[in-house]
């Protein structure tokens, strides 16, 4: 199994969505999220708090984190590429990483049977 962490454009939800159902991944969790990469975001500077100064570089993005058979990681990862990729700065990334086990709490299912 792997975990599947998509950082994207909050107006690329839906794809994403279909995405995932497509490939009948068993559920996701998502997130409303800041930040910047190369891009660094747009710079605002607030002055509420007595004087306090600071840049904000961060833009909304959206977290997604799906577990996956590992069977079926690349294909995941081509169709993401192929429906959200504008070829633009700040388009997302995607995180892998490895899953030990899982269980489903009301059954004990363990592994792919619980996913």
């Amino acid at each position: 199994m792997k975990e599947l962490i998509l950082l994207i454009r909050p107006e690329k939800l839906e794809l994403i969505k279909e995405i995932l159902d497509n490939f009948h991944c068993g559920g996701m969790t998502i997130s409303t999220v800041m930040g910047c990469g190369t891009q660094r975001g747009t710079v605002e500077t607030v002055n509420e708090i007595k004087g306090f100064k600071t840049n904000i570089n961060l833009l909304p993005k959206i977290k997604v984190e799906v577990v996956v058979e590992e069977s079926i990681v690349e294909d995941v990862i081509l169709a993401v590429r192929d429906k959200l990729a504008t070829g633009n700065v700040g388009d997302g990334k995607i995180f892998i990483r490895s899953m030990d086990d899982a269980v489903r709490i009301r059954t004990g299912e363990r592994g792919n049977k619980a996913l």
